[in-house]
């Protein structure tokens, strides 16, 4: 075990881009005199970008010995480029953050004060968030539908923003599955693990790339990677309306034994049917997503396709001991 108070390690920041031109020119400047007190790297992944954020990493790298960028050939999502982002980052320890400045650099100060006091991964917990209320209930109630239904623990209001020590990611990135729910898999390989809370700035500038559908995608994959509760759910549901329908058999048997007459009409008939061919639907939906993540996992492609890099990734990675 080595002695986190006497090491210097080297830090590499992981910055996952998509569209960020009118942010970038921002964070690039903050990350000019940001100083974490260790030797530091950072890491662009350009995630397909249609704009000009290609070109300001470009003259960014070409500027400044401390970056590089890698960019793919198309739009590959951003769970994808914070994956390639692990893969291709050097040093002891790796830190992941939004490009738009709503995961403040500064804060990692705190984050290797907590990594020196023993923790592998801390992650950043995020509170006053500056979205809409729509979007704040959605995601309140996502964490924790997520931390119900999952079968590992996986932190409340947690997201990508996080630091987490060299062999952890070593892990992370050994694991295949292309679905890739990243702070779902840093929850499931474990270590010792801690939270700082911190309050969650607005976007400094320009739009947000996650749309609903993209959210809803990212709450799927989140949902479905780390839970059987859908599977279950199906279960329950076929087996509500099997008993619904032999309730209404013994109802049924029951007015006849009675010398009664059925009731005659067309109404519950049709909500019968409406009823059952519905659950039916959802049944098959469920299985239709578990069943097209297990189509993507066993073509076997690769996560994503890489157009071009630079900076300090054409450097030979150095020899590890």
């Amino acid at each position: 075990m080595i002695d986190r108070h006497a090491t210097a390690p080297e830090i590499c920041l992981v910055f996952p881009c998509y569209n960020e031109e009118e942010v970038l020119p921002d964070l690039l400047q903050a990350l000019k005199v940001l100083d974490l007190g260790i030797p530091t790297r950072f890491l662009f992944i350009d995630d397909g970008s249609t704009d000009g954020t290609l070109s300001l990493l470009q003259k960014a790298c070409d500027s400044n010995p401390q970056m590089a960028y890698l960019s793919f050939s198309r739009n590959f999502g951003h769970q994808v480029a914070v994956s390639a982002g692990l893969k291709h980052a050097r040093g002891d320890l790796i830190a992941v953050l939004d490009a738009d400045l709503q995961d403040p650099p500064e804060l990692l100060s705190q984050f290797i004060a907590k990594w020196r006091e023993g923790f592998d991964v801390v992650y950043g917990i995020r509170t006053n968030r500056k979205e809409s209320w729509f979007l704040r209930i959605c995601y309140h109630n996502f964490y924790r539908l997520l931390e119900k239904t999952s079968n590992i623990q996986i932190p409340r209001d947690a997201g990508d923003f996080a630091l987490m020590d060299r062999r952890v990611v070593e892990v992370i990135n050994a694991l295949p599955e292309h679905n890739r729910f990243v702070r779902g898999l840093r929850g499931w390989v474990g270590f010792r693990q801690a939270g700082i809370k911190y309050a969650r700035p607005a976007r400094h500038a320009g739009k947000p790339s996650y749309n609903m559908k993209r959210l809803t995608r990212l709450a799927l994959d989140g949902l479905l990677s780390f839970s059987s509760a859908p599977l279950r759910l199906s279960a329950w549901l076929g087996a509500g309306a099997a008993l619904l329908g032999f309730g209404y058999l013994v109802y049924a048997l029951g007015v006849f034994m009675s010398g009664k007459d059925l009731p005659e009409g067309w109404t519950s008939t049709v909500v019968l049917i409406l009823f059952l061919g519905g659950v039916q639907l959802m049944v098959l939906g469920i299985l239709g997503e578990y069943l097209g993540r297990i189509f993507e996992e066993v073509k076997g492609r690769p996560h994503y396709v890489m157009n071009e890099y630079a900076g300090w990734l054409t450097e030979p990675s150095p020899a590890k001991e």
